[in-house]
């Protein structure tokens, strides 16, 4: 077999069904092997429109799977044009393998064209080390084993994120002896290492604690089961952080809100509570959007910061306790002390006084013929979705509106939660591409996609994937003719109001001139008219363009303070 079907036979081994990418000339032989492949059920490509959209899509179907994303691009451009989604991957903790290409060996260095290895020139291998785990350039076809089974561990030890190879053109043509010699899926499975010491520590401060708040972040969803019992049995309240919203029941009667940014004053006010003698933050990476703005309410002595990430860990260096370990074993532990102990009771006085703080409630349009409130979209788009919906946020207003508002009536498990958003590098157009590959991953499920006009307007064009895949994708537009973030943060630090307009477009026109369905949504009224139901249930995509309301303004001043606009 040839190199690239050695690699392929590694990834049907490992369960991955899809590579997101963009052919070209040097990676060919990895598109030529894919078309083998398919022809007998194993891996198969999906054609992106631009390779930020494969990225994306392999992120959404990392997030919906469990397993790791791959995408693929060739020499010089191509990988470039990965580098957002990869970078996006990086920050968000995404496992994903990239693959890119490179001229024959023998050219390198001569000028060859998209040549990009670093010979006198352009090195992608060097841009990526800065945004994946892991880049090397395979220069032999005896290190792609080594060098593939080198990369994937990484991608998931310690922390998750991506990893890339460059394979020249010759290398990937390469004859190879064998078939595959390890057994990936049995090096990938799981460490489950964990700091018993302090444990044990955390199991007797929980032991002498009166009230306890819980921080949920995006790391627990392995555990989200283990971690809400927990705060059931001490009697605690929690909260979660802008990312992990997806985990949890909104209805839970321990659930206060989102702590951090577009979060809830009832979240606020339930980490400010001077009653609470120990907060619990679990699976959380500390930064600017997860601990409101590094707030002193949440980074105090009165923290234990559980993670497995050391580097998540050094972002709380005032706290207490560190627990090192993997979430779900470290709360395992937790658990079998409590059940020997049984659980604890919180008092109907209690209940009481935490029940007086409730999330800020959506309102719906003063007048018949007034633009739709993206409050109102919100709950009502939450509410009308089968339990089992999957949302991707973008970046913009959309992600605060969605962050505040947006919640199910109920929810289903799942790998990566019902409500999926980017922090920390916060790329526009993630969602487009990341609904993609989540509808990809799972057809069982809808798959809604919230979105800004500015952000179609990047990566609308993956829609097109979705089409051609026959995808169950609604894609939400929130149309406001504007870059809504940047128009609503100029003004409220008075700022001048400058690189915001955008043209009026009609999405629903754009949406049909590829084929796929629209409808232009003006007020409430027109948005109670559609049928739902049948549009989620329906084989392909169909774009919902929402006229918003332009004037509302969302909840973010926690970004304007960060910023130094205001006090």
């Amino acid at each position: 077999m040839e190199a690239v079907d050695l690699l392929v036979a590694y990834l049907e081994q490992i369960g991955i069904e899809y590579v997101f990418g963009v052919p070209g000339g040097a990676i060919e032989p990895l598109y030529n092997a894919l078309a083998r492949s398919a022809r007998s059920g194993g891996p198969r490509p999906v054609v992106a429109r631009h390779e930020a959209g494969a990225a994306f899509m392999a992120d959404g179907y990392a997030r919906e799977t469990g397993r790791i994303g791959v995408c693929c691009a060739t020499s010089g451009p191509g990988a470039t044009n990965l580098i957002t989604g990869v970078a996006c991957a990086y920050e968000n903790e995404i496992p994903m393998l990239v693959i890119t290409a490179q001229p024959s060996l023998h050219l390198l260095g001569r000028g060859a064209m998209q040549e990009s290895a670093g010979m006198g020139g352009i090195d992608t291998v060097a841009m990526f080390r800065s945004c994946t785990r892991y880049s090397a350039l395979i220069s032999h076809p005896d290190q792609l084993e080594r060098q593939l089974t080198t990369a994937l561990l990484s991608a998931y030890q310690p922390t998750p994120g991506p990893v890339h190879l460059s394979i020249p053109v010759d290398v990937q043509r390469s004859m190879m002896n064998s078939g595959p010699a390890f057994n990936l899926a049995h090096l990938l499975r799981p460490l489950s290492a964990v700091d018993d010491a302090a444990v044990r520590e955390l199991q007797a401060q929980l032991a002498q604690a009166q009230r306890v708040a819980v921080l949920i972040g995006s790391g627990c969803g392995e555990a989200i089961d283990l971690v809400i019992e927990l705060a059931e049995r001490v009697g605690a309240v929690f909260v979660v952080t802008p990312d992990a919203k997806g985990f949890i029941s909104p209805r839970h009667p321990s659930y206060l809100g989102v702590f951090g940014f577009a979060g809830h004053s009832s979240a606020f006010a339930a980490m400010e509570d001077k009653g609470v003698d120990l907060i619990l933050a679990v699976g959380t990476d500390m930064s600017e959007f997860s601990s409101n703005g590094w707030s002193e309410t949440l980074l105090n002595n009165r923290l234990v910061h559980i993670d497995s990430c050391e580097m998540h860990l050094t972002r709380s260096p005032m706290a207490r306790l560190h627990v090192r370990g993997r979430i779900r074993p470290v709360f395992e532990r937790l658990l079998r002390t409590l059940r020997r102990e049984g659980p604890a009771e919180i008092s109907v006085g209690e209940k009481r006084r935490f029940r007086k703080i409730s999330v800020d409630d959506p309102f719906k349009s003063a007048s018949v013929d007034a633009p739709i409130k993206p409050q109102y979209l919100m709950r009502e788009l939450g509410w009308r979705s089968p339990p089992d919906t999957r949302f991707l946020v973008d970046t913009g207003t959309s992600i605060a509106w969605a962050i505040h508002h947006l919640g199910m009536h109920d929810h289903q498990p799942s790998a990566g939660g019902w409500m999926r958003v980017t922090m920390n590098f916060a790329t526009m157009g993630w969602a487009i591409g990341g609904a993609v590959g989540t509808a990809l991953a799972n057809r069982a499920v809808p798959v809604v996609c919230i979105t800004g006009d500015g952000s179609m307007l990047m990566n609308g064009q993956e829609m097109t994937v979705a089409l051609a895949e026959k995808l169950s994708v609604v894609f939400v537009i929130l149309n406001d003719a504007a870059l809504g973030m940047v128009k609503h943060g100029q003004r409220l630090a008075g700022a001048e109001q400058v690189g915001v307009e955008l043209p009026v477009v009609d999405f629903r026109l754009l949406a049909e001139s590829m084929g796929i369905p629209g409808h232009v949504i003006c007020t409430a009224e027109d948005f109670e008219s559609l049928d739902l139901d049948a549009i989620l249930r329906n084989p392909g995509p169909t774009v919902l363009d929402v006229r918003v309301d332009k004037n509302e303004v969302p909840p973010m001043g926690l970004r304007i303070k960060i910023l130094g606009a205001l006090g």
